[in-house]
């Protein structure tokens, strides 16, 4: 008896025409591909074993007069990978003339300066995560029982008051209690923290931040969104741009042809060989 190498038997399996075996085949095929993905995925975000990216569930990123399809900015039904932050240097805000991307004319993503934040409002795990850009970095200090504020970025150091005209904030005295990052979402008319927004009070600590937005896939999103609005009884969907979901529709339509007419090219050509025969 022919004792068959590892090798051999490898061959043997991946040539084999058995229906069953095929299908095993196909199955460790499909798993290998999804796992090679992740691996990927979870290497360059540093989201091990969570889930590497979000699906964007509102309009707040969206820019005004975006061409056709909107690709390059956020928006509802798109999707983005998570980057792992470690420090806040690994932020890049927005910022103002003192500081922060937009005075060294420096990095911009999605459209804006700064970086763009995806992270837990007050650090809760039960609410849906928020992704905006963030603006800059205020320091909160207590003496003498007032708290002084301090936001380099907009040349602001130790004051009871802030004024920002460029966040329409004017002469607010906040009750933040502690150091973060101010946040905005890029179509909205005020800061997160600004009492007017009613979406986060507090400055964004490091702790609940889950990373920061790199690259952008359009529209498949949409999909995710779908299947959450049936579970929950949301209408997320309904955020989506209509040029968003006419791209959505032409890539499905796409992705479904390919295999179609590839099995019509096979039948037309056995065809052709059978009546040549």
């Amino acid at each position: 008896m022919i004792k068959m190498s590892f090798r051999e038997k490898f061959l043997q399996f991946w040539r084999s025409e058995d229906e069953k075996i095929a299908l095993i085949r196909d199955i460790l095929v499909a798993v290998t591909a999804v796992l090679v993905v992740l691996l990927l995925l979870w290497t360059y975000t540093g989201q091990w074993f969570a889930a590497p990216m979000v699906a964007i569930e509102s309009g707040s990123m969206q820019h005004p007069n975006e061409p056709f399809g909107r690709y390059g900015t956020i928006d509802a039904g798109d999707m983005v990978l998570v980057k792992k932050v470690y420090n806040r240097n690994d932020i890049i805000t927005h910022g103002g003339d003192f500081g922060g991307a937009k005075a060294e004319d420096g990095l911009k993503t999605y459209g804006d300066y700064g970086d763009v934040i995806i992270y837990r409002r007050m650090g809760r795990y039960d609410e849906d995560q928020i992704i905006h850009r963030a603006m800059c970095w205020v320091d909160v200090e207590i003496v003498d029982g007032k708290k002084l504020f301090t936001i380099e970025e907009y040349g602001i150091y130790r004051e009871r008051t802030i004024t920002i005209p460029e966040l329409k904030i004017n002469g607010l005295i906040p009750d933040w209690s502690h150091s973060g990052f101010l946040t905005k979402g890029d179509n909205n008319e005020y800061i997160d923290q600004d009492p007017r927004a009613q979406i986060c009070k507090e400055p964004v600590k490091l702790s609940w931040i889950s990373g920061k937005a790199r690259f952008e896939i359009p529209w498949i999103g949409t999909i995710n969104l779908f299947f959450d609005d049936l579970i929950h009884g949301s209408n997320n969907v309904g955020n989506v741009p209509s040029d968003c979901l006419i791209c959505l529709g032409i890539v499905i339509a796409t992705m479904i042809s390919i295999p179609v007419v590839l099995d019509l090219y096979d039948y037309l050509k056995q065809n052709k060989r059978q009546r040549q025969m």
